[in-house]
């Protein structure tokens, strides 16, 4: 529901900031004063083309906002969370700023938005009757979801939404599991490319091994050659090896030591260090006798690296991952040998789904048809009570080709309508006249009354071309539809104007050269007045008066 719509610098409105609330609110005022602003602007927060020529002469831009109450709004709520826009508080706050200089931009919940967003949204908040291109009814989508709601089959459409879909989640496992129509020659390549990596590829630690083997065979003549020198160093035959020099060196420390006895640490450590070098040359000794000289060896480590390097530029993968492709390949080869069977059961789950769509497509297009038929006469009676005598309406259905289950059933809706006896019913798109749109588009919604899930309701022209008794009807049937969603209307009518739950008045003014528009929410003393004033024209009389008084009260009881 609509709770507060703000504009400032747009068109002549200077600024104005006017808070709704539930039921019927009438926007009135002198022919020319700019009622319909209010429409227009709740027309641009909901992604209509903006041009320069509305922002107010002399300011550099126009500036819309509109707060909505979502408690009865699971649709946008569902679509906030989708783009990510939602509000913390549970509300939505739209903003659009049209720039002097062209351009515009829009905001959601203090976020920019595209101009797409903001219409993909407002389409579940406000529905404006008047202008083609914003006829939410006009859309065929829109006309079959209202035959459902106003059928009360919403839980049969959504069935055969949901069977359509898992239909399709099953044909789409079924293309997966077939590799696309070539199962066999995937299988094929799975077993040629599985074969090479279960040849070639190692895991972590076998692979670490593997190139630590590489290096050490590729180097082993001068790992050999280096060895050798170290041992001859540390404990060889020459006067330079370590392991002499540490043993003169304890020689002459035994004799300080006989001196100092306080040198028995330091005896201890050359002793030590004797015997480490000793070992250490041993050791390397041993080691480079002991070193893989065969070039055989070599090479077949080479190959195997040279293998895997291969294999990792065809993969596109590291040479450490080599081993976890292997792995998945092998995963979905299993899944391509077994797919027969997991084939055979989908196929069966596939029937069975189709099937069952087929029986609840059947029960829908049947409820679907007896329901167009009552909702088109209701809506061609209804009709004929707003100053459309002779006019008629249907719900025409368009049987769709069978095949693939459809989300939205076997049927399309059309609404179409003939506003003049003798007339052929034509799409209600290509109705010409605005008003006659707006009270056919009245009769649809006092139809289906609580069935549309939009929570705002905007009638421009609804009135046009009417007036006494069926002006009369057209207010109370908009105060019967108030009754249940939130309806605002502009209308130069008093018939029309006295149904409403609450009023505002839109009034022209000139000051200091500068043409303004002021709009004020009416008291029920005030409402009178402008009764009276629509009633009278410039002159108000007592009669007027008196005329307006009961008008209003009669209005009011009901």
């Amino acid at each position: 529901m609509l709770t507060r719509l703000s504009v400032r610098n747009f068109a002549v409105l200077e600024a104005a900031e006017i808070e709704f609330g539930a039921g019927l609110t009438v926007v009135t005022g002198e022919t020319g004063a700019g009622k319909s602003l209010l429409v227009d602007a709740l027309l641009l927060l909901s992604g209509a083309r903006a041009d320069s020529g509305m922002v107010r002469a002399g300011c550099e831009r126009a500036e819309l906002s509109a707060e909505f109450d979502l408690e009865r709004a699971p649709d946008a709520l569902a679509w906030l969370a989708e783009q990510a826009l939602d509000d913390a508080d549970g509300g939505c706050r739209l903003r659009r700023v049209i720039a002097a200089e062209g351009g515009s931009r829009a905001w959601i919940n203090g976020r920019a938005a595209s101009l797409n967003q903001l219409s993909e949204l407002a389409a579940t908040l406000v529905e404006i009757h008047g202008q083609h291109e914003h006829q939410a009814l006009l859309d065929r989508a829109r006309q079959l979801a209202l035959l459902d709601a106003f059928d009360q089959a919403q839980d049969k459409a959504l069935r055969v939404r949901e069977l359509a879909q898992r239909h399709r989640g099953i044909a789409a496992r079924e293309r997966a599991l077939s590799g696309g129509g070539d199962a066999q020659a995937r299988i094929e390549l799975l077993r040629h490319e599985l074969a090479e990596l279960e040849r070639w590829s190692l895991a972590p630690d076998a692979l670490a091994e593997l190139e630590t083997r590489h290096r050490r065979l590729a180097n082993a003549g001068r790992l050999a050659e280096g060895a050798s020198l170290l041992a001859d160093l540390l404990d060889g035959e020459s006067d330079h090896a370590i392991a002499r020099g540490l043993a003169r060196a304890r020689v002459e420390l035994d004799r300080l030591a006989a001196l100092d006895p306080s040198l028995q640490p330091v005896q201890d450590l050359l002793e030590s260090a004797g015997i480490q070098s000793r070992e250490a040359g041993d050791a390397l000794a041993r080691y480079a006798e002991g070193l893989d000289l065969d070039p055989q060896r070599h090479a077949e480590a080479e190959a195997h690296l040279a293998a895997l390097h291969d294999l990792s530029r065809r993969h596109h993968v590291p040479v450490q991952e080599l081993h976890a492709k292997a792995e998945s390949l092998r995963g979905e080869l299993r899944a391509l040998e077994g797919a027969g069977d997991a084939l055979a059961q989908l196929a069966g789950q596939r029937a069975q789904c189709l099937h069952d769509y087929e029986i609840a497509a059947q029960a829908l297009s049947k409820s679907r048809a007896a329901a167009a038929g009552r909702l088109g006469k209701a809506v061609t009676q209804l009709m004929g009570e707003l100053g459309m005598a002779g006019g008629s309406f249907a719900a025409e259905l368009q049987a769709q080709p069978g095949g693939e289950p459809d989300p939205q059933g076997r049927e399309r809706c059309e609404f179409t309508v003939s506003a003049n006896p003798g007339m052929p019913l034509r799409p209600l798109r290509r109705v010409a006249s605005g008003g006659e749109l707006s009270r056919i588009g009245l009769a649809i919604e006092v139809a289906a009354l609580g069935a549309d899930a939009t929570g705002t309701m905007v009638f421009d022209e609804v009135d046009a071309g009417i007036g006494g008794a069926v002006a009369e009807t057209v207010g109370a049937k908009l105060r019967a539809l108030g009754a249940q969603r939130q309806v605002l209307c502009v209308t130069h009518l008093p018939q029309v104007a006295a149904q409403g739950h609450a009023q505002l008045h839109v009034a022209k003014s000139s000051e200091e050269g500068a043409t303004r528009t002021n709009i004020t929410p009416l008291d029920a003393q005030g409402r009178r007045e402008e009764l009276a004033r629509m009633l009278g024209g410039v002159e108000i009389d007592r009669e007027a008066r008196a005329h307006a008084r009961r008008m209003f009260e009669k209005a009011q009881e009901s």
